[in-house]
């Protein structure tokens, strides 16, 4: 019988120090928790609502490097591509030690045209793409209709990217939560930390709104777009993380039908993910996303958001106007100021910043925490990771 995830009931740390304890319960925070629980090390996780409530629990999920790859971001996709070499063999090893699924799906991806204007802007990224190396195709609208019927005549003509697939965040999550705690950890929620335990220039612990304080030899921030918030930096340091709304919908397939597409389908207009099978008993489920607006904290789901998400999914599958609508949601990605991850030490000894992931955070939370425990073994950064330090914002530093 799966294993359920059952959260920790006590709410009060259990020991002090903790080796590791990580602010924020979303996918980046609780693999890099899992990964140093697997590694020995105590570890606690403090979450200001419950896992997965910021970005992780309104991610579409998608592990699509080659389909997200942009000009003048080299470095960041190369980041890309090495966390998606490592999602296979990461959601094995979720499933196997907890019996909980992940969602995980390697069927590909296909951005599509809509009009002359999609195409000759996708035939300039793919000649982008084939001039990095990168596994990508182009196909004509016949060669698009043979790999997904459901696409409208309208489309043009496509790219395909075989390596790109998709998680369930949510179920990510949950089973995170389940083998950090079969590792040793420890999870608190409803515990938003307020401040961090400073002594001689170093960082030494953590206090809740509520006044609980836990003691760490380091102290972990994966708080999200609430990174910059509060006193989670000393002396008001730390990477400039703001919020990004995304807004996105969730529709179901009814039973015993077939989802509109089996792969991930991309227009320069949204996103389109199928979770699941057309043989689940609730049906399938198909994400619409996402929206881009620098609206600070808000998080109102907007009708314009709704009608222009169905609109821009609907020129390209029409069978998506037949699906169930079941909720519309919006999240706040973590974005800094080049959108790109602030992953390492901070400027005060015993801090570390895993924050900053903006679109990508469930793509690089294996990579993320792999690195993390790399640097609480007390190894210098990896090369692949110098240009996303913390640090790199700062002017004085880079003078």
């Amino acid at each position: 019988m799966p294993a359920e995830a059952e959260q920790v009931d006590t709410q009060t740390p259990r020991r002090s120090p903790y080796d590791l304890v990580v602010i924020g319960a979303g996918v980046v925070g609780l693999a890099c928790a899992w990964r140093a629980a697997q590694a020995g090390m105590s570890v606690l996780v403090l979450e200001r609502d419950g896992p997965g409530a910021g970005a992780s629990g309104v991610a579409a999920g998608m592990l699509a490097p080659v389909t997200e790859a942009d000009f003048g971001e080299e470095s960041l996709l190369e980041l890309n591509l090495a966390g998606r070499e490592l999602w296979s063999g990461f959601a094995a090893e979720l499933e196997e030690l907890t019996g909980l699924s992940t969602g995980y799906a390697d069927d590909g991806a296909l951005v599509v045209a809509a009009d002359r204007d999609d195409t000759e802007e996708l035939r300039r990224l793919h000649d982008f793409q084939r001039q990095l190396g990168l596994d990508a195709s182009w196909l004509t609208a016949r060669q698009c209709r043979e790999l997904e019927p459901g696409l409208a005549p309208r489309v043009g003509g496509a790219i395909l990217a075989p390596q790109d697939g998709h998680v369930d965040p949510r179920a990510v999550v949950r089973a995170l939560v389940a083998a950090l705690e079969r590792a040793g950890g420890e999870l608190i929620t409803s515990a938003e930390v307020a401040s961090l335990d400073t002594a001689g220039g170093r960082v030494e612990g953590v206090r809740t709104v509520d006044g609980r304080r836990a003691g760490a030899r380091t102290v972990l921030v994966a708080a999200g777009a609430w990174s910059a918030r509060g006193g989670l930096a000393p002396e008001g340091g730390g990477p400039a993380v703001r919020p990004v709304k995304g807004q996105l919908l969730e529709l179901r397939v009814r039973a015993g039908h077939s989802p509109p597409a089996r792969r991930i389908v991309r227009t320069p207009r949204c996103y389109i993910v199928t979770r699941g099978r057309a043989a689940a008993e609730d049906g399938a489920h198909v994400v619409i996303g996402a929206t881009v607006e620098e609206q600070g904290f808000d998080t109102a789901v907007t009708a314009d958001a709704v009608f222009r998400l169905l609109e821009a999914a609907w020129e390209v599958l029409p069978e998506v106007g037949e699906l169930e609508l079941l909720c519309a949601r919006a999240g706040l990605r973590p974005g800094t100021p080049d959108n790109a991850p602030a992953i390492g030490p901070g400027d005060a000894d015993g801090l570390l910043w895993a924050t900053g992931h903006y679109r990508n955070g469930v793509l690089l939370a294996p990579l993320t925490a792999r690195t993390v425990v790399h640097l609480l073994r007390g190894a210098p950064p990896p090369e692949a990771l110098r240009p996303f330090h913390p640090g790199r914002f700062d002017s004085s530093r880079v003078a």
